[in-house]
């Protein structure tokens, strides 16, 4: 689907008719291959005047011969004639995108959170060539058609659009094929960036659970596990990367039942199915670094200024009176690596700045002896002896490793009452029954009602924010390099686990998503 390219081939086409109005039409999807009967289809519908040159586009359904949505007139002679087009496509993506339910736009009206300036738009347009704008514009018309068909059309509509321009598109969706959706959120703003974001999010979710259940709709057959999107910057001394991804689009790592890769749920918890589906993991990680120019070398520091993972529930109410409805997963590891580009010789030296943690255990020993003394056969001394053991131990572990010349940090839950990881483990039963815990690993149940008193591993909205000022990184480099720019390589592990909270299931599962990029490291005095 190229859509761009055949609007921009539109105000010189040779097939534009001399009437005063004409219209081209490009077959979006269609039922059958040879069924031209029923498609779905973008017209343009042009008008000719003595002093104008308009053009405008609509969605229309061949065999209902109904509209469901017209543009904008966009000016042919204009230096922009197709700015209006993309700016009234993004800003419905903005008006109708689904909230975070702990999210501040619950609150406040999206129009003074969320307008979109005409320069982040034109700025793209100016910037990049029709090649490699066209993925962008596919993804933006692609979730706005979302709407139109999954939720104001006919449901016949609804499965043409899944299955003949949805499925067919979904490498899009990925984090390689979009350099200019990445340069759009750092022109518009964060958000922006997250009204668009939760509406892929949610648009994928509906389409990776139509897949699961399989039901009409065979064509749906394409498994991506890498649905999402990534991407890193260096601003302001820091190094920053920021990752998307819907839940059901995670590598599942450990759960319980399994039935054909998919979970089995009793009938009872298809709402709780429902619910875990619809969320998004948001993390960013943000390092600092700075740059030192000594006498025969280059030093490069680094440590970790924040680490946020925030675990959207994309929906439109927050249906306050369905317990089901609040459950979530949580963040239970958290990998992340930085270090200079594959094959790098300039690199002389890591120092990493954290000693594999030694703890130390406080014994403590207690001793009684009893006897009594008299005339008696029998000896009546007794001794008895009381040890305890007492250990410091963190909710999160921190640990500090490397490969090579790239650095690794890695936080990982841990049980705080038997101390196994989280993210490797099983919860006891929940479902209300005396049956004892689940075969296998087993963490002691300090994680439920998580989000609540004052020793909780999480906010209070179920996202997790790491700052600790922890001891950093540092790399010796070439003299020579200085006044390069090299590239950096940055990237991150996330596992999300969920145990039940405030409801009795015996479901649990543990997903992981994996992101890796290129970051700028000037080596230039005066650049930081």
């Amino acid at each position: 689907m190229d859509v761009w390219s055949w609007i921009c081939e539109l105000p010189n086409s040779d097939e534009w008719s001399p009437d005063s109005t004409s219209e081209l039409t490009f077959l979006l999807a269609s039922s059958t291959p040879t069924e031209l009967s029923k498609t779905l289809q973008l017209k343009a519908r042009r008008k000719f005047s003595s002093n104008s040159d308009l053009l405008a586009f609509t969605f229309y359904i061949s065999y209902e011969e109904k509209a469901l949505w017209v543009s904008d007139t966009c000016q042919v002679n204009s230096e922009n004639p197709f700015l209006p087009l993309v700016l009234q496509l993004i800003q419905e993506i903005i008006s109708r995108s689904p909230t975070a339910h702990d999210s501040i736009t619950t609150a406040c009206p999206r129009s003074q959170l969320q307008k979109l300036k005409p320069d982040s738009v034109s700025w793209i347009l100016d910037s990049h060539s029709p090649e490699s704008f066209s993925t962008f514009f596919n993804l933006v018309f692609l979730a706005r058609l979302f709407w139109l068909c999954a939720c104001d059309a006919p449901s016949e509509v609804g499965s043409l659009y899944f299955n003949s321009m949805l499925a067919p598109n979904l490498e899009a969706f990925s984090s390689t094929n979009t350099p200019v959706l990445r340069a759009f959120f750092v022109s518009a703003g964060i958000d922006v960036e997250l009204s668009v974001m939760r509406t892929f999010g949610y648009m994928l979710t509906k389409w990776l659970m139509l897949r699961e259940s399989g039901i009409g709709l065979q064509l749906l057959t394409p498994s991506y596990n890498n649905l999402g999107f990534s991407y890193a910057a260096e601003t302001h001394g820091l190094w920053v990367l920021k990752g998307y991804a819907p839940l059901m689009a995670m590598t599942r790592c450990r759960s319980n039942r399994v039935n054909n890769g998919y979970p089995v749920f009793e009938a009872k918890e298809s709402v709780l199915k429902y619910a875990l589906a619809h969320q998004q993991i948001e993390a960013v990680i943000q390092l600092e670094y700075s740059v030192e120019i000594k006498e025969n070398f280059i030093l490069v520091n680094a440590r970790v200024d924040n680490i946020r993972i925030h675990m959207a529930k994309l929906g439109f109410n927050k249906n306050d009176e369905n317990p089901y409805m609040h459950e979530r997963h949580f963040p239970s590891r958290i990998r992340v690596w930085i270090g200079p580009e594959a094959g790098a010789s300039y690199v002389t030296s890591l120092t990493l700045g954290k000693s594999t943690e030694n703890i130390e255990k406080e014994i403590e020993t207690q001793k009684t002896l009893k006897g009594s003394f008299g005339k008696t056969k029998v000896a009546t001394m007794k001794t008895v002896t009381k040890t305890t053991t007492r250990t410091k131990a963190r909710t999160w572990r921190w640990d500090q490793d490397s490969d090579g010349h790239v650095a690794i940090l890695d936080a990982t839950l841990c049980d705080n009452m038997t101390g196994v990881e989280v993210a490797l483990s099983r919860p006891y039963a929940g479902d209300g029954d005396d049956n004892g815990p689940l075969n296998g690993d087993q963490v002691g149940q300090s994680l439920q009602k998580r989000y609540t008193g004052a020793n909780r591993s999480f906010t209070k909205s179920g996202n997790w924010v790491f700052n600790e000022g922890l001891e950093g990184v540092k790399w010796r480099l070439n003299k020579e390099m200085e006044g390069s720019v090299l590239k950096w390589r940055i990237g991150g592990q996330f596992w999300v686990s969920y145990f039940p909270n405030e409801i009795k299931s015996s479901h649990f599962e543990t997903r992981c998503v994996e992101w890796c990029d290129e970051v700028d490291l000037p080596l230039i005095l005066g650049a930081y």
